[in-house]
Parts: C-alpha cells; sequence; structure tokens
C-alpha cells in the first residue's frame, strides 16, 4: 500500500530491520515479514512466529503507541484475544517516532460474509465490549484529541461531518445522511460515568480462526469516554438480522443506540472522503456501514 497521509513517513524492511537490530539485537535473527493491513496508523512486520513489530506512519499514530504500551496491560485479561506490548523502541535511523513490538495474534481479518455463526459473532462482540466496560477507568486517557475524539460528545464532530456528507454527495444519500445524523444529534448525550472504549471496532480490527471471532486488535484510539462510539461494530459488521441481538445482549439504551448510528455515520463518511483514494479495503467498509444504516432508515427500524 502507498502513502495514505500528507505527513507520512514511508518505512521499508531495511529500516525495520535496522531498528530492530540496534534496540532489540536479541530479536534481530528473528525472520521480519511486511505483513499486507487495511490499517492507516502502522507499517506492519511479523517478526518470528510470535510478535509483530509496528511502525507508525504519522505523527498523531506515534502518540498512540505510547498509549497502547501504558494501558494495554491494565486491560488484560479480556474475553476475546488483545495484543501484549513486548517492547517500545525509541526514535533511531532517521525514523522519528517511538514504536513498538507487540504480540502476534493468529487469525484472519472478519467479514460479514465469512463468520461462522452471525448471532454467536454478535454475542461474543457484545461479551467483549461489556467487558472493556466494566473494567476501572480510574485514571484512563479521557476520550478527545489522543484517540481522535472517539467517546466525546457528537456535537463536538458536526462540522466535520456535515462537510464529509457534503464532499460526497456524488456517491451517496447526503439527505438521508443528514437525516440519520441529525437524529443522533438529538439523542440525549451520556450523562454516567465514562467508560472504556476500543474507538475502532470495525471489521479490520476483528480476528476470526475457522470464521469464530477470537481477537480484537488496534488499540490505539481507545479512551474513556461515552460507549456509543463502538456501537459502530453493528453497521460495519453485523446484518439486520443479528444487530437486536447486539443490541440487547448489551441492554442498550435507545438513546445510546442512536448516538451509535451518528457514530457509525461519522466513522464512515470521514474515513470514505479521507481515503477514496488510497485505502479500497476500508471504503469498502465504510460503504456497507452507510448501506445497512440507510437501509435501516429506508426500513423505519428508526
Amino acid at each position: 500500500m502507498g502513502t495514505m497521509h500528507a505527513d507520512e513517513v514511508v518505512a521499508d524492511i531495511g529500516l525495520a530491520s535496522r531498528l530492530l537490530a540496534n534496540q532489540f539485537p536479541h530479536w534481530a535473527d528473528l525472520p521480519l515479514t511486511p505483513v499486507a493491513s487495511a490499517g492507516t496508523d502502522n507499517a506492519i512486520y511479523r517478526l518470528g512466529r510470535d510478535m509483530c513489530l509496528r511502525l507508525p506512519r504519522r505523527p498523531s499514530a506515534a502518540r498512540l503507541i505510547d498509549k497502547e504500551c501504558r494501558w494495554l496491560p491494565a486491560l488484560a485479561p479480556l474475553p476475546l484475544t488483545i495484543p501484549v506490548p513486548r517492547g517500545k523502541g525509541e526514535p533511531a535511523e532517521g525514523f522519528p517516532w517511538v514504536w513498538s513490538v507487540c504480540s502476534w495474534i493468529e487469525g484472519e481479518t472478519v467479514t460479514a460474509d465469512g463468520m461462522a455463526d452471525s448471532r454467536e459473532a454478535a454475542l461474543a462482540i457484545a461479551d467483549f465490549i461489556a467487558a472493556l466496560q466494566a473494567i476501572d477507568p480510574t485514571g484512563g486517557p479521557r476520550s478527545g484529541p489522543l484517540n481522535h475524539n472517539r467517546g466525546v460528545p457528537l456535537v463536538a464532530l458536526d462540522q466535520r461531518t456535515r462537510a464529509a456528507i457534503a464532499n460526497l454527495a456524488a456517491e451517496i444519500d447526503g439527505v438521508a445522511a443528514t437525516r440519520i445524523w441529525d437524529d443522533a444529534l438529538g439523542a440525549p448525550p451520556w450523562d454516567r460515568p465514562p467508560v472504556w472504549v476500543h474507538g475502532d471496532l470495525q471489521p479490520g480490527n476483528l480476528l476470526a480462526r475457522r470464521g469464530w471471532i477470537t481477537a480484537v486488535i488496534d488499540f490505539g484510539l481507545m479512551g474513556v469516554g461515552d460507549p456509543a462510539c463502538d456501537l459502530t461494530v453493528a453497521w460495519t459488521l453485523l446484518s439486520p438480522g443479528t444487530r437486536p441481538t447486539f443490541r440487547a445482549a448489551l441492554a442498550v439504551d435507545d438513546a445510546t443506540w442512536r448516538r451509535g448510528r451518528g457514530w457509525a455515520l461519522y466513522a464512515s463518511v470521514i474515513a470514505y472522503d479521507y481515503y477514496r483514494e488510497t485505502n479500497p479495503a476500508l471504503v469498502t467498509i465504510c460503504k456497507r456501514a452507510l448501506g445497512q444504516l440507510l437501509a435501516d432508515q429506508a426500513s423505519a427500524e428508526f
């Protein structure tokens, strides 16, 4: 995959090898292999059999490395496997940011049509979210700029969302999308204590083995805020038949569900607009979510 960001630093396996040899020489003889990924924040290399090396692509991604190394150990154990930080590297060899070595988790990226049992998948994701929300958030990083605002009040995202909808006017039903967004803005805000959120629960960050969801990866956007942002998976992955199962398992109230729709719309139009020429896999996920959201609206499900 080529560059996706104007401020991106392009890394290659030679740089990754030099960084590893200089800072973690005890791992320098392990095989290092580039990993194809639709991820937008890090270039990833598999290291040996059970680790991966992650080099941030841009400054904002580098700040997320620090957060993951600090907080991922505090979130374990969870019902699905999550990455374990194994080491944090420092800027060197002309590479300007911190980087990380994490555990490698076997699995395939989840797809909407590749799940062995879609109802069980909905329950597994709901169980993960519930367990994450139950972890004590004391001292955790509050939702805001450091996690790309995942979990903040939706009103803070209003201008960006409307601009993205306008930019996509030739490709989506902007009137219907705006109606969904307005409904989400009109929902009562989260008025309970903030909870842990993953921040980016979409198919690219879920792994499966033989069709069964087993792991959640990429916690760079984790934070403590409004849990509605983690409901996006209901539209990026789940089907109309399994969304009610997912919602019931989490006992999501009407206001939070409406905000969740808003989060799904926001995440989809922002990424679709930004990555339409550079990340076709992510754009495909966005298009599916928008299709699901608009179909819900057309069938008067909200």
